[in-house]
């Protein structure tokens, strides 16, 4: 049970709201040393997994395209369609995204959305022209949510993909336990889930919806 003292190191951590990348990096130490590898292993198993994914350089890629993007105005363009659409709220355009992104993911495809090629240049501003629209004059709170939106799509939606890191994940660590299961039953069991976070969430949009539209009488 001492492995699980990096998940005790994640809570407390992102609760005191110290740096998240800090946090994971002490987690992971925790967790090494808790399961009997000396210091030298746990830095080499990081050494390891950063040489195979090199995911951490994949953001300088994306970058200087958003940038480009937006500077020939895409959030612009993306503010005029929404703001062109009769009907559309912040809390329904949300909702369209929270399902795009739970199914996407599901399929296995969770680098075609997300923060920086998605949420900032697009869905963020197209949140913010909805809300503008219904009478509410609070971006920081709209891009918060539409932030929110992404990270509840991905984290409830990747899980029902049976090739997915946090699917292997359980199952090794059941596996370890004595316990055999196959993949496709965890992401089975994931959809219940799924389903729950788009309906908690969904209603938190719904709420909104209502309280902009009263705010505006």
């Amino acid at each position: 049970m001492l492995v699980l003292s990096g998940v005790a190191v994640i809570a407390l951590g992102f609760l005191l709201r110290f740096n998240p990348l800090l946090v994971i990096i002490v987690a992971a130490g925790v967790t090494g040393l808790a399961a009997g590898l000396d210091p030298l292993a746990v830095l080499a198993r990081f050494g390891h997994a950063f040489n195979e994914t090199r995911y951490v350089t994949a953001i300088y890629m994306v970058l200087p395209v958003i940038g480009l993007l937006e500077r020939a105005g895409l959030q612009a363009r993306a503010r005029s369609l929404v703001l062109g659409l009769k009907g559309l709220t912040v809390g329904r355009l949300l909702a369209g995204y929270l399902l795009f992104r739970q199914l996407s993911a599901a399929l296995g495809l969770t680098a075609i959305a997300g923060h920086a090629q998605t949420v900032r240049p697009l869905v963020a501003p197209m949140a913010e022209a909805a809300a503008e629209g219904q009478g509410t004059a609070d971006p920081e709170h709209v891009r918060a949510l539409a932030a929110a939106t992404d990270n509840i799509g991905l984290f409830f939606g990747e899980d029902i993909f049976i090739a997915i890191g946090s699917i292997l994940l359980m199952k090794g660590v059941l596996e370890g336990y004595g316990i055999a299961i196959e993949p496709f039953h965890l992401s089975v069991w994931a959809i219940p889930t799924a389903i729950a976070a788009f309906l908690i969430h969904g209603l938190r949009l719904w709420l909104l919806d209502r309280r902009l539209a009263g705010a505006k009488r």
